[in-house]
């Protein structure tokens, strides 16, 4: 008899995120100042601003990778206190992709392990994961000899097995060409129509334009605005936005 696929998603749901007032500073410096919003499930948060606005430190606070020496991060879910949920409830893509010394395969069936899954089923999903990516005609493949867009593949492909409610991607298609880009971009639309709430950072205003619902532009650690893609790009409130859409070096 096949094993029935186990559910991924939680059975309640984590979001939305509330950042209450949220401050993180180092060496003295404020990254990031009073930043209050909310994430709710829905189309892709694309977060844009110059470098050293604070875009990965947002991301990584939110994460839990580092904590806030002022305000909260609150998960509102009715799930929020299962500490399990909230382990796996969220993922996160990094520029660079952290992958194990391993196989494509087990990259993708270790967090399955972690979860509970037995093999079967983790090679299963694993699989399935990877078509999805398109890699899995490279499963036993050392995961640390693929190309850089491969890899990036694989990232999100082990983040998509768990089925996040939430999935942070910081910048990731920086370092890709333009076909690589495209592909990863493809694998997110995927993992939005599945119900997952993507939330984003990038350089590339073409990307943003394709795949924002709505926009978040930070500046010097702070929110500036954050409003509907199409009217942010349209008709940016802030000046800084305005200096970053043109072009214009912003301090």
């Amino acid at each position: 008899m096949r094993e029935a696929k186990p559910k991924m998603h939680a059975p309640a749901p984590l979001l939305p995120i509330l950042l209450d007032d949220l401050c993180f500073e180092a060496g003295g410096q404020k990254l990031i100042q009073g930043v209050n919003l909310q994430f709710d499930p829905g189309p892709p948060t694309i977060i844009l601003g110059p470098n050293g606005a604070g875009k990965s430190l947002l991301l990584r606070l939110c994460h839990g990778l580092l904590k806030p020496t002022a305000g909260r991060v609150i998960w509102q879910g009715s799930a929020a206190k299962n500490r399990d949920v909230l382990r796996f409830g969220q993922a996160m893509v990094f520029q660079k992709p952290v992958l194990l010394r391993r196989s494509v395969l087990a990259n993708v069936q270790f967090p399955l392990k972690l979860r509970g899954l037995n093999r079967t089923a983790r090679h299963a999903r694993a699989m399935a994961a990877l078509e999805r990516v398109g890699l899995v005609g490279l499963a036993q493949r050392p995961a640390r000899v693929l190309s850089g867009g491969e890899q990036q593949r694989l990232a999100l492909a082990r983040a998509w097995t768990l089925s996040p409610q939430i999935l942070f991607m910081d910048e990731p298609t920086a370092n890709l060409d333009p076909a690589a880009t495209r592909q990863v971009e493809n694998i997110v639309d995927g993992i939005v129509r599945d119900g997952t709430k993507v939330v984003m950072t990038t350089h590339d205003l073409g990307q943003a334009r394709r795949l924002a619902g709505d926009v978040i532009f930070l500046h010097r650690g702070r929110v500036t605005e954050r409003t509907a893609a199409t009217e942010f790009f349209r008709a940016p409130r802030s000046e800084a936005a305005q200096a970053f859409l043109n072009g214009d070096l912003t301090w």
